[in-house]
């Protein structure tokens, strides 16, 4: 957006002085101050105004002219051209997904838990701007997939890439989990640090109790939002889902009680468009303030007025002196 302005709007006061020049002028015409004798004006009368006769009056005009543009040369007009800086102080958040057996069954949807999982924290993922994301996947085990990074492209890759755990590894080490995200976030200088937990089960591996690594979690200020997936119906103890233990009953006070510690919040997805719903809270709950900062640089244009003004006041004084030289 174009500014423009005023260095010495004081000098703008001089344009009412021109008025007062035109009115003195025709006044003088009137009056008829400059006059010349003759003992006969006939063939005066015969000639008749000539062009340059009727032209006379446009020294006048050329001097208001030139003194308005050497008036407004003097007030100095500036143009500026705005520019917006935005800023925003970002929020570093891992994304922790269990990927164990029981993630396959199909009680939110049409497809599996992690299949509708994987979509949803992609639109979350393409949803941020200015936060650091990391993954974290755990099963019976706990692994770093992608770092912090502001590099979605890269980490939404990794998401669309996850598979479920196989036997070697199956289980559900939500312990483990936290604590390994939180030490990716233990030397992060972001003003806010969180850790986003998907499971569907009971933590049922690692050497670290869920609890344990929330104490831990809340003494390096990293808030925790823990999210249990299944219907209802899907909550209670099943021995098997397609040929692989599904885990005990889903666990829901220890992870009401991971994010209370931590001053975070629990949430419970029945389907797929709650999952979305609660991806859509916490990021609003998570956002980093943008700062819009407006910046002007203004140019000096004085030269567009004081170059014409200084042309019209030349033509006018040379023109009074040649085509329009007045008898004295």
């Amino acid at each position: 957006m174009a500014h423009l302005r005023f260095a010495d709007p004081t000098w703008l006061l001089a344009l009412i002085l021109l008025p007062l020049f035109f009115y003195r002028y025709f006044g003088e015409q009137r009056r008829g101050r400059n006059s010349l004798r003759f003992s006969d004006l006939g063939l005066l009368l015969a000639a008749g105004p000539t062009l340059w006769t009727r032209l006379r009056h446009g020294l006048i005009a050329l001097k208001l002219l030139g003194l308005a543009c050497l008036i407004l040369a003097m007030a100095r007009p500036q143009a500026g051209r705005e520019s917006r800086e935005l800023s925003a102080e970002g929020i570093d958040i891992l994304l922790t997904l269990d990927v164990s057996s029981s993630m396959e069954a199909k009680d939110l949807g049409s497809r599996n838990r992690l299949e509708i999982a994987k979509e949803v924290v992609a639109d979350f993922i393409r949803g941020r701007q200015s936060d650091r994301l990391g993954l974290v996947i755990f099963a019976g085990e706990s692994f770093t997939q992608c770092p912090l990074t502001l590099d979605y492209d890269i980490l939404l890759n990794f998401v669309q890439n996850l598979q479920f755990a196989d036997d070697s590894w199956d289980g559900t080490a939500i312990g483990m989990a936290l604590a390994n995200a939180c030490n990716r976030l233990r030397d992060s200088q972001a003003k806010s640090k969180v850790v986003v937990v998907l499971t569907d089960g009971v933590s049922n591996a690692g050497e670290l109790e869920p609890l344990t690594a929330a104490d831990a979690a809340a003494a390096v200020g990293i808030r925790v939002y823990t999210i249990g997936v299944g219907s209802n119906q899907a909550s209670l103890a099943s021995p098997l889902l397609f040929g692989r233990s599904q885990g005990a009953e889903f666990d829901e006070s220890t992870l009401q009680e991971v994010a209370r510690r931590t001053g975070g919040r629990y949430f419970r997805a029945t389907s797929q468009e709650k999952l979305q719903e609660i991806y859509r809270e916490i990021a609003a709950l998570e956002t980093s303030p943008v700062k819009d900062k407006v910046h002007v640089d203004y140019a000096e244009r004085f030269a567009y007025f004081l170059w014409p003004g200084l042309i019209l006041l030349l033509s006018e004084v040379v023109l009074a002196n040649t085509r329009f030289r007045r008898i004295p």
